[in-house]
């Protein structure tokens, strides 16, 4: 390692010392015996790293001659090496305003064009790598160098003709009231906000979770840490969290049971309480560095950034599904749709499951780190799209959070400068362009799931299926110590969402936002029946055309948790009844509503449940749930219920 090092620096030196193969003591631009007395001054220092000495050397030479080229490129290559590329970047277009043509200035339009791109100024940086690539046996790599900021130049100043919408402004009191203050997330009712916060500026300064909640008011409250469980006296920070706030994934790279480098740990809020943190394992974690995770709004699916082989680049985001034992499948990397070459990081995948942003420095873009958008769509996800300018410009912008409803936006405002790194960051708040919006807006239903005979809460599992295609969109459960859930629901979908707890009846609820559009979230309080004879339940999610008995293709989803619950519960017997309203006679109400209750009975016997366990029966309008005066009361008694026989 040492030997690698040493043998860079020599290479580095040479170059100060010589910058081209061209240059030669009879072949400098200056005429001026003082001039070039202090240049080769300088060379010697530079062999010695004396590199102060060698600057002033230099400056006593462009003070005898002004135009002397190649005083001006050995300066420039010396402020490169000490990273004070504005400095630099002065002697480089000195050099060029010298003697514009001349072949030595090949490197100073090449460096000089990279800094202007990087430095916001488009248009020198087009002019300047234009004139670079003028120029003949450019080396290969350089030359895709160019043409890639040249592409990148150009896309910059269409971008800037062509703003969005973007009014940023940072968060009120009593937050950003730290020297460091980033990755901010939120719950999917906007009303906590969870972030990393670190007391200074440099890398050992501890980082810690902390948390703010909105009071009566609407007022965010006094930020504090997210629990002495959590926070440690090493760095945890840049977490994700769950819709429903129970379940947190963070950062640690000092943590217990640590694979070698950064990992990611995990907590569960239990009434009020987090759990003691556990390192995720493998696969998730290695010996690479892993970090900057997103959970989607179950907690079930994971992404996140690891500099792991088997990549695109130097960082890429990868993706993890939880199996149904728990357990984390192995990772899979985005692809290179979405990960390029360079640095592609923080991901935030948005509640309704379809919408990843990201940061990347390898896609056309200001500079930087630059923020996208990408849409999944038949399981692949599209190309991505830069957000725009000015929320994008030629400085990092590292991370994102949208709202749920995708109308408000977050991220962390961080100020630095290339000789001091990191010096403030801010959480700032901002109306999301239209440009960067989410295709699907999401809202969501909570409530309690409770005993409906002891009022005493129950830890349930709630299942939300999109019926056209019978996916598990979400699993989550209800807090074992409150009863509470969260489920998330996104538009352009007809849902069921599946009640169950051991020893009680199933529920089922169906929202239908297909040409509906999204309510405002919703509390329901749910009651489970304990299982016990004449108990019964409505099935919600079972479909049939007007005046048909055909079971439709969306039914499936609900005849399979009848399927489920008659297999986890052996000894029971059902009978599956057909009810009507009381539009049309008896008669025919009664033949209409038997047949779809044997139609209910078929598929499950078809699925292996024994035909002795299960009763049809059509009562027509004769039970009615609800007054038959109007057409939703109608709809309600048009239904099919199963009871415990």
């Amino acid at each position: 390692m040492i030997f690698q090092v040493m043998k860079r620096l020599f290479i580095l030196i040479m170059i100060l010392v010589s910058f081209n193969p061209a240059m030669s003591q009879n072949a400098l631009t200056s005429t001026d015996k003082k001039a070039i007395k202090f240049y080769n001054e300088a060379g010697d220092l530079i062999i010695r790293r004396q590199f102060n000495a060698a600057i002033v050397a230099l400056t006593k030479a462009i003070s005898k001659d002004p135009n002397f080229t190649e005083a001006h490129l050995r300066k420039a290559g010396i402020f490169r090496t000490l990273v004070q590329y504005d400095e630099a970047a002065k002697h480089y277009q000195a050099a060029i305003d010298s003697h514009p043509d001349h072949e030595l200035n090949q490197s100073a339009y090449f460096y000089l064009g990279d800094h202007n791109f990087y430095s916001g100024n488009y248009q020198d940086a087009k002019q300047n790598l234009e004139r670079y690539l003028s120029y003949e046996n450019l080396k290969p790599k350089n030359v895709d160098k160019v043409k890639w900021l040249l592409s990148n130049a150009e896309f910059s100043l269409q971008g800037i003709q062509n703003p969005v919408d973007f009014n940023a402004y940072p968060l009120p009191s009593p937050l950003n009231q730290f020297k460091l203050q980033y990755f901010p997330v939120l719950t999917v009712d906007n009303n906590t906000i969870i972030f990393t916060r670190r007391l200074g500026t440099q890398p050992h300064n501890d980082e810690d979770i902390y948390v703010s909640s909105k009071n009566a008011d609407n007022q965010w409250t006094e930020p504090i840490s997210i629990s002495r469980n959590i926070n440690t006296r090493t760095n945890e920070g840049t977490c994700s969290i769950s819709a429903d706030g129970k379940l947190l994934m963070f950062t640690s790279c000092q943590g217990p049971d640590s694979f070698g480098s950064c990992d990611l740990y995990v907590s569960r809020k239990s009434g009020d309480q987090w759990s003691l943190p556990e390192n995720v394992g493998e696969p998730i974690n290695s010996k690479a560095w892993e970090s900057q995770p997103s959970l989607s709004a179950d907690g079930r699916t994971l992404y996140f950034v690891s500099n792991r082989g088997g990549g695109h680049g130097k960082r890429d985001i990868w993706v993890s599904s939880m199996s149904p034992d728990g357990s984390w499948g192995e990772p899979r990397n985005l692809g290179d749709r979405v990960n390029t070459k360079e640095d592609d990081i923080s991901p935030f995948i948005h509640v309704n499951g379809q919408s990843l942003y990201f940061a990347s420095e390898g896609h056309l873009g200001f500079g930087g780190l630059d923020l996208y958008l990408t849409e999944k769509q038949n399981g692949d996800w599209k190309t991505p799209s830069n957000l725009g300018y000015p929320l994008n410009d030629h400085q990092d912008q590292a991370s994102l959070f949208i709202s749920s409803e995708g109308l408000k936006g977050y991220y962390s405002h961080e100020e630095s400068d290339v000789l001091h790194g990191l010096i403030s960051g801010q959480i700032y708040e901002f109306d999301v362009p239209v440009e960067a919006r989410i295709k699907k807006k999401s809202t969501f239903l909570t409530g309690r799931v409770m005993d409906s005979e002891t009022n005493e809460f129950i830890s349930a599992e709630l299942e939300l299926f999109e019926l056209a295609s019978g996916a598990l969109v979400s699993k989550v459960n209800s807090d074992d110590v409150d009863g509470t859930y969260l489920v998330v629901l996104s538009e352009g979908g007809e849902y069921g969402i599946y009640i169950t707890a051991p020893g009680y009846i199933y529920k089922n609820v169906n929202f239908n936002f297909v040409q509906k559009p999204l309510n405002e979230p919703e509390v329901l309080d749910i009651y489970l029946d304990p299982i016990k004879k004449g108990v019964k339940t409505v099935l919600n999610n079972i479909f049939f055309d007007y005046d048909k008995y055909d079971l439709k293709e969306k039914s499936i989803t609900e005849l399979g948790e009848v399927v489920k619950f008659l297999n986890a519960n052996p000894g029971i017997s059902i009978e599956v009844g057909g009810h009507t309203d009381d539009v049309g006679s008896d008669v025919y109400n009664k033949e209409l509503s038997q047949k779809r209750a044997q139609s209910v009975v078929d598929y499950l016997v078809s699925n292996g449940v024994a035909a002795d366990r299960i009763l049809s029966k059509g009562y027509g309008s004769d039970d009615p749930i609800a007054p038959n005066d109007n057409d939703e009361n109608r709809a309600q008694n048009r239904r099919i219920e199963f009871k415990i026989l």
